[in-house]
């Protein structure tokens, strides 16, 4: 069985989540906040539904263009990603034995950059 949503945009950069970070603590917390309220409201728009068994998760970027490491574009979209699963209820812990692996693929879209989602259960 798999789930997929959407995250519209693109998320910052690992570089630019540590320059909020090294700006002001505050300014990371609220970074970190706004992700997390933004892509749990496209989980929720998705309609994706809490699983009880481990997942594995395919992450499609698509980029407006290559300016942007895919180490840096990833590690964000991780990190938020799997914090808001865990905060919607779709995934009781983002620990080994939730999530058992991950993949990432990158596309350039200029017109329409995004980060496609999929939840694969067995």
């Amino acid at each position: 069985m798999s789930q997929k949503f959407t995250i519209h945009g693109r998320l910052p950069s690992l570089n630019e989540y540590i320059n909020a970070e090294r700006t002001n603590r505050y300014k990371a917390a609220k970074l970190k906040k706004d992700l997390q309220e933004r892509i749990g409201a496209e989980i929720r728009a998705a309609n994706i539904k809490p699983v009880q068994v481990s997942v594995t998760l395919v992450y499609t970027f698509y980029e407006a263009n290559r300016r942007r490491d895919k180490d840096n574009i990833a590690a964000v979209a991780h990190k938020f990603v799997q914090d808001s699963l865990v905060n919607e209820g779709i995934i009781f812990d983002d620990g080994w034995d939730y999530i058992t692996r991950f993949y990432d693929e990158f596309y350039i879209d200029k017109e329409n950059p995004r980060i496609e989602v999929e939840l694969c259960t067995r």
